[in-house]
């Protein structure tokens, strides 16, 4: 609660806390480079298995969606007792809810590249394996980022809930804040964090214009 004549905000602690903050910073966007990126290297397989062979798309989407129901708090209290309170534990977490967003949209770009560019391909002696990296996966791109964008700004809300366990990022701004009702922590935890999705958006957004310039290109002359 707010005292009468106290400020919303204290700007001189937050000028005062600089390094704190810019740890916790620093400790936000490695836990979600680290989760984004990890859970990339397991969605990309699975959905191009699941794309190439359309019996396992049901089982792992269900898979992975029975993991994403589950509470991200509730999942990290499973998760201590085998793994404790570490970093560890949190990207167990982190990682298990990027699965569904990035296999559906990688079999969703997959499945968009027209059955004749690949036949082309086909022709022109390509293997099945260098149709994969020339033709689907650079035409599949824009559907492949637009889900790493939805996985990255998610997993940077979720982050904060690691909190709990003493690895949250900007989140221990917001657990102390609330532990001591100091306004000052709960705002700049939240600000902070809506501003590194933000920034991770646009960041994401330019690099999927820069790899998919092409896309660009249509929809010019579509205009």
């Amino acid at each position: 609660m707010i005292a009468a004549g106290e400020p919303l905000i204290r700007w001189n602690w937050i000028s005062g806390h600089g390094s704190d903050i810019l740890a916790r910073l620093g400790e936000h966007i490695e836990l979600t480079v680290i989760a984004v990126a990890v859970g990339l290297l397991i969605s990309f397989p699975l959905g191009v298995w699941a794309h190439r062979n359309r019996r396992v798309y049901a089982p792992v989407t269900w898979f992975a969606g029975f993991v994403y129901t589950i509470p991200s708090l509730a999942l990290f209290v499973l998760l201590i007792p085998i793994t404790g309170l570490t970093i560890t534990t949190v990207e167990i977490g982190l990682v298990s809810y990027t699965l569904l967003i990035l296999i559906r949209n990688i079999v969703a770009g997959l499945d968009e590249v027209p059955d004749d560019v690949k036949d082309s391909a086909r022709g022109m002696g390509l293997t099945d394996r260098q149709i994969l990296w020339r033709v689907e996966v650079p035409l599949a791109l824009p559907v492949i980022i637009a889900g790493i964008r939805v996985a990255t700004v998610s997993t940077i809300g979720l982050v904060t809930v690691g909190a709990f366990i003493g690895k949250g990022g900007l989140g221990q701004f917001i657990l102390e804040g609330l532990q001591t009702f100091f306004n000052t922590e709960i705002i700049l935890g939240a600000v902070l964090s809506v501003v590194l999705a933000f920034f991770a958006e646009a960041i994401l957004l330019g690099f999927q214009r820069l790899l998919t310039p092409w896309v660009r290109a249509s929809v010019g002359r579509s205009a």
